[in-house]
């Protein structure tokens, strides 16, 4: 049985080892033996029961520069850590400090956000935690992520009690939600808007949902799979244009009277459609990035400036929009057993991440299940 720190509760005796996938640099990764982590007084020990894999699971694995450096940059991931920032579990030890400063007991399902905020550089003091100058995060930097029997929940870690009657990988799904409802709030939608999301994955199709509550005139959904796109539709789009086949600036242009849209949210992570949206958008137009790009996205910068006077704004993470995703998920809103296409086994999780990196393997959401 582990020992637990003085002031620290459990219920049950915990075991000492655990499964745990450990990132020893890129394309290596490997499931190893590791400790079950012992929580201080102001600590949670989670019991994982599903976690889901990112694109940028995906490419931290493969070596993007965004994680590893390049001659313009240090690396951000750290080597030894273990992998997984989407996940749900049950609080199965802490201390009585961190269950009663939380509101949970042992027993309880939670989420955590996936970044764990210092609280003391000038983005936290001024509330802006999902800038963190550490910007220590699960599952990269700081702290291990959930590819693991189970999690150390840190006394900086932000968390939410998620609901008990959801399936475990629909619960994960709460990180992609939240970071897509992020993206919508930076757009500032309205009523009269047309607003264009592209690209139908998991951050796509939370946007289509956020997007749609935000109840603008027409919500459209750009991909190129015929699958996807019907996805889109169950989530809230009006409209759907598959890029491969039709000339979606143009269908844009015809719903709009020649004008375009009001709003495009990207969310495919292709340097094709930067180009897109800007040439989609009307003057005065919206575009909101939030993707992670392996590669450089060039643009003709006029169109912004001379041409449209746009508004070009960024997203990261899903500050204050956890307990709407959470929602979203507990009323059903979103057809979650299509979206969570695939669950492997924690010994699988090669398989996993190669899935989601295959664009014609057809998976929505990947998920590992403990």
């Amino acid at each position: 049985m582990t020992s637990l720190a003085q002031g620290a509760s459990t219920e049950a005796a915990l075991p000492t080892a655990m499964r745990a996938v450990v990132c020893n640099g890129p394309n290596d990764y490997r499931l190893e033996e590791r400790p079950v982590p012992t929580p201080g007084p102001d600590e949670l020990l989670m019991k994982v029961e599903a976690v889901g894999v990112c694109a940028s699971d995906v490419k931290c694995y493969h070596g993007a520069a965004k994680f590893w450096g390049d001659e313009h940059r240090p690396a951000y991931t750290q080597k030894g850590i273990t992998p997984g920032h989407e996940f749900v579990g049950i609080v199965v030890a802490g201390g009585d400090a961190a269950l009663e400063r939380r509101g949970v007991s042992i027993g309880t399902r939670i989420v955590c956000e996936q970044i764990v905020p210092c609280g003391e550089c000038r983005f936290c003091q001024r509330g802006q935690y999902w800038m963190c100058a550490p910007h220590e995060m699960f599952g990269f930097r700081g702290f291990d992520g959930a590819m693991a029997d189970y999690v150390l929940v840190s006394a900086r870690a932000r968390t939410h009690v998620a609901p008990a009657d959801l399936p475990a990988h629909h619960a994960a799904f709460a990180e992609p939600l939240s970071c897509a409802l992020h993206a919508v709030e930076r757009a500032g939608i309205q009523f009269e808007d047309v607003a264009v999301v592209a690209g139908c994955g998991p951050i796509g199709l939370g946007m289509i949902a956020g997007a749609r509550a935000k109840n603008p005139m027409t919500v459209v959904a750009l991909d190129m799979s015929d699958e996807k796109l019907a996805l889109a539709r169950k989530c809230g789009a009006d409209v759907t244009i598959n890029i491969a086949s039709e000339d979606a600036i143009q269908r844009v242009r015809d719903l709009t009277d020649g004008y375009g849209a009001d709003v495009y949210l990207e969310a495919t992570g292709h340097p094709s459609a930067v180009s897109q949206g800007l040439n989609i958008l009307r003057k005065l137009g919206t575009y909101v990035e939030y993707s992670v790009f392996r590669s450089e996205a060039t643009v003709d910068w006029s169109i912004i400036g001379d041409d449209k006077e746009l508004n070009v704004l960024g997203a990261h993470l899903g500050p204050h929009c956890w307990p709407a995703a959470l929602k979203l998920l507990q009323d059903g809103k979103l057809p979650m057993a299509e979206i969570c296409s695939h669950q492997f086994p924690l010994e699988q999780f090669l398989d996993a991440i190669s899935l989601v990196g295959n664009p014609v393997g057809g998976s929505v959401k990947v998920s590992i299940l403990l």
